[in-house]
């Protein structure tokens, strides 16, 4: 499984002390069937502790996910910042995840080059 990051979502992270080992637990869980809630199209969104706190009031991130294949990172808030993202929202992130399932080698090996994703190291056999 190979796991990727926006760029966008690498700053947010960044900014709220979100490290790569949550990211990779957060996919752990996913493999394993703990998906907190599948917004369809290969659209997911797995809840995050916040340091020192349970998941419950920390973040949420949408995901594009393909069993044994890829993830990638999409988006992320905080429960305190908002409740839960808007249906015309939803119809835009299953898109986006849709593109970012169906696309092949090349195109993440350009987008990779590019510096539009980055992957992300889980220490493990990806």
């Amino acid at each position: 499984m190979r796991i990727f990051k926006t760029k966008e979502f690498s700053r947010y992270t960044r900014r709220e002390g979100v490290n790569n080992n949550q990211l990779c637990e957060a996919v752990r869980r996913t493999e394993t069937g703990l998906i907190d809630a599948d917004l369809g199209g290969g659209l997911i969104k797995q809840r995050i502790a916040r340091t020192g706190r349970g998941r419950r009031g920390g973040y949420r991130f949408l995901m594009a996910f393909r069993v044994t294949r890829r993830t990638v990172f999409l988006y992320g808030f905080a429960k305190s910042e908002r409740e839960n993202i808007q249906a015309d929202e939803l119809n835009f992130w299953r898109s986006v995840a849709a593109a970012f399932i169906g696309m092949d080698e090349t195109k993440i090996k350009i987008m990779l080059n590019e510096g539009e994703i980055s992957e992300v190291d889980c220490g493990e056999e990806n």
